[in-house]
């Protein structure tokens, strides 16, 4: 794996000055454009302009540039009308890893809440030498007795210190003669090796801000600081439908038919996006089965997998239009993946079409789907960053290509197996290299888009 170094900023981190958040302005906390512009394309352009019902446009229809599919994605979650159904939620600390802070997080404590010794040693009063006492002072213990001028205890790594102490002697400071007595073989400061009450932060200070990602650092933090739960904003719900007749759930590809490879790999991804997959539903090539699949559907995000070309069974478009939906983007300049989409179906909903080749779909995944599940779920965007191609990466002639890659020193590997019906590739890659129209040299830069468990950040979570 290649050292992070190379990318062109620092981590995405939380907002400043904020003293309370609902959904909607977590939103806001996270960058303004969310990560869409991308080294090599043009900044995005302003989103296409909703044109009533989801009729698709025989003749002068024009897939939507890659880099401007990815904004109107993300700026589609942003417009969700704030509801009870977004509003923050109250989270466990177990169950909060990888969402995003909707409140400030402030101390409901001193830290240290007492003073407390930084090492295994002694304490001690006054100069010594010092007469020991009998009884120590250990960790989770009550208050001891205070200190006398020339006496001092021992006293264990997090024991609260004694009224009057001085200091603390470590072990390997100090020795004891023959009556018994202690001296320390260096000078001994005052204060030294005691952490004092607030010296972490006072009661009521804030800790961090909301928009925060939740790690597992800010979960240890939030303990420390006397928390249970987590205000937070919670993960959207999406429900996956996988159509197609040909799909078998098991065994062997056998008279036409094969695996359906889309329903085990999508819930995992999904939820390394931050989703909560609420169902996987297989609903085959039927029309009235997947149009009563999405008006019935309560989540946030539907997700289906193929039907989005205008094949004889392919049904996403004319159910959409149907239903009076809004395509918000009908094709991305993308390959693979070309014929996905992305529709708004009701005022606080929206369906992600993506192609029925598994590698079309990853793509899918990550043009429309990660923008959109990660803004609405308020969680920063990544930094984009770039590494030098150590091959040719081949690339289409006016459409951007995504490529998987295999991370090796300071360089990326194009990996073979990447047509967009192969999984080969993809399971083996770090990353997707983002090729422009007409390819890449050996040695050109080319932005990156890491796989989320591959990369070292929250990610790597799928519960």
């Amino acid at each position: 794996m290649t050292a992070r170094s190379v990318r062109t900023g620092g981590p995405a981190g939380p907002a400043e000055d904020a003293d309370d958040l609902d959904v909607e302005e977590a939103l806001a906390l996270v960058r303004e454009d969310n990560g869409t512009a991308h080294r090599g394309h043009r900044p995005p352009g302003p989103p296409p302009q909703g044109s009533g019902p989801a009729a698709r446009p025989e003749a002068n229809h024009r897939a939507t540039p890659w880099p401007e599919a990815r904004a109107t994605a993300a700026r589609a979650a942003r417009a969700v009308t704030r509801g009870a159904r977004r509003a923050p939620v109250s989270v466990r600390l177990d169950d909060a890893l990888g969402l995003t802070l909707a409140a400030p997080l402030d101390a409901l404590t001193d830290l240290p809440s007492f003073d407390t010794s930084a090492m295994d040693g002694w304490v001690v009063a006054g100069p010594g030498p010092w007469a020991v006492r009998d009884e120590g002072v250990l960790a989770g213990h009550a208050e001891s007795a205070p200190l006398t001028d020339g006496e001092a205890a021992r006293i264990a790594t997090g024991a609260r210190v004694p009224p009057d102490t001085t200091a603390v002697l470590r072990s390997e400071h100090g020795r004891t003669d023959e009556k018994g007595r202690l001296h320390a073989t260096r000078d001994v400061v005052p204060g030294q090796d005691i952490r004092p009450r607030g010296q972490e932060c006072r009661s009521g200070d804030q800790l961090l801000p909301p928009g925060t990602l939740v790690t597992p650092a800010v979960l240890g933090l939030a303990a420390a600081a006397g928390y249970d739960t987590l205000t937070a904003v919670p993960r959207p719900r999406v429900e996956v439908l996988v159509l197609g007749d040909e799909l078998l759930t098991e065994g062997t590809p056998r008279d036409g038919l094969i695996r359906d490879a889309l329903g085990p790999m999508l819930p995992p991804w999904l939820r390394a996006l931050g989703a909560e997959v609420t169902a996987v539903r297989r609903l085959g090539d039927a029309a009235e089965a997947l149009r009563k699949a999405i008006t019935a559907s309560q989540a946030d995000v539907i997700v289906t997998t193929g039907g989005t070309a205008a094949g004889p069974v392919d049904h996403v478009h004319p159910v959409l239009d149907r239903i009076g939906a809004e395509l918000l983007v009908d094709g991305v300049k993308v390959r693979p993946g070309h014929p996905m989409l992305l529709a708004r179906t009701k005022e606080n909903q929206h369906l992600v079409g993506l192609p029925g080749n598994p590698l079309a779909a990853v793509s899918g995944l990550l043009t429309l789907a990660e923008p959109l599940l990660r803004t609405l779920a308020a969680r920063p965007a990544p930094e984009p960053y770039t590494l030098p191609l150590r091959d040719e990466a081949h690339g289409h002639p006016y459409d951007t290509r995504l490529v998987p890659v295999v991370l090796r020193g300071d360089s990326a590997v194009p990996l073979h197996y990447n047509g967009p019906a192969m999984l080969r590739g993809i399971a083996a890659a770090d990353a997707l290299a983002v090729v422009p129209p007409g390819g890449a040299r050996p040695g050109q830069e080319a932005e990156l888009l890491d796989l989320p468990w591959a990369s070292a950040g929250i990610g790597v979570c799928f519960t």
